[in-house]
């Protein structure tokens, strides 16, 4: 079992009566210099926050869009973004970038927003909303129901983590050639690329619940590792309670080498790793799926 150690709630700085002084529904993460940026599946904006002190974080605008305060108006219209990556330096972006992608499991969540770093990975380029049906629609048909949770950019490759639910069991990674994706991401239109392969998982159930991938992050030595959870939930749309979470790690020949649940079945969506030498140091943020409830900054230890 994995023991988790709770760092803090997400709270941040906001001006606005209209909505709550923190992120509720932590969807992605990455921690880049000082600074870690997270997502979430219910908000238009992005969250900074400082890694090496408690105080609120600000936030960031990427879509335009305004949002309706209630649950279910809310729900239908979000981009739902559900993962979030760090693209290496590349042509449109000296020092890399930050992208973020809808889930796709509905028409108007099938978009991202790419904002670019500057030398000491501090954001400092405007939001950039991207078309991504021509990464989603070719898959599409591969599924029950498409719904993206974990985005990794490693070994010349994006790939993206397929959750699946009680009626469509379809865990997966699908992986995409990184050049003609970054490429994509500086053109307004795009022809549809199909992916290199497509590999799916059995990750297990609790009480006929399987596991669901939820997020992912790339390992210096060609490993991932990636968070699941097992959501009594039939469907993409719908969420369901948490009966199980856990953590585990892919090895360089695309199997399971690991999978350990957490001793609390916190709803983890959002991870960072990295090594220090046999320990593996982590970070997650966690969705509530409650509104009210501030989605909080974890850490863990995995022994290697």
């Amino acid at each position: 079992m994995i023991k988790l150690e709770k760092l803090r709630d997400l709270d941040i700085y906001t001006c606005a009566h209209s909505r709550p002084s923190h992120l509720s529904a932590a969807s992605g993460l990455v921690c880049v210099g000082s600074a870690l940026y997270v997502i979430a599946d219910d908000d238009v904006h992005l969250g900074v926050f400082p890694v090496d002190r408690l105080g609120p974080g600000r936030l960031v605008r990427l879509f335009a869009e305004i949002l309706p305060e209630g649950t279910s108006d809310r729900k239908a219209t979000k981009p739902d973004l559900e993962a979030l990556a760090r693209i290496p330096p590349c042509n449109g972006f000296a020092f890399g970038a930050l992208f973020a992608i809808g889930s796709g499991s509905r028409p108007n969540r099938k978009k991202g927003v790419v904002l670019g770093f500057d030398a000491k990975g501090t954001i400092t380029t405007p939001p950039t909303s991207v078309d991504l049906s021509f990464l989603l629609d070719p898959i599409a048909t591969e599924f029950g129901q498409l719904n993206i949770e974990g985005l990794v950019i490693a070994a010349d490759e994006l790939r993206l983590f397929q959750r699946g639910n009680r009626r469509h069991n379809d865990n997966a990674i699908i992986r995409y050639p990184l050049s003609p994706v970054l490429d994509a991401l500086e053109k307004e239109r795009v022809d549809p690329l199909k992916p290199l392969a497509i590999e799916r998982f059995d990750l297990g159930a609790i009480q006929g619940t399987p596991f669901g991938f939820t997020d992912a992050a790339a390992l210096p030595n060609g490993d991932m590792i990636f968070s699941a959870v097992a959501e009594n939930t039939e469907d993409a749309y719908v969420d369901g309670p948490c009966l199980g979470a856990g953590l585990g790690i892919i090895d360089g020949r695309g199997n399971v080498a690991s999978f350990d649940c957490l001793e609390y079945p916190h709803k983890i969506e959002g991870i960072h790793a990295y090594e220090k030498g046999e320990v593996l140091e982590l970070l997650l943020v966690t969705d509530a799926d409650n509104p009210d409830i501030a989605a909080g900054l974890f850490s863990a230890r995995i022994v290697r």
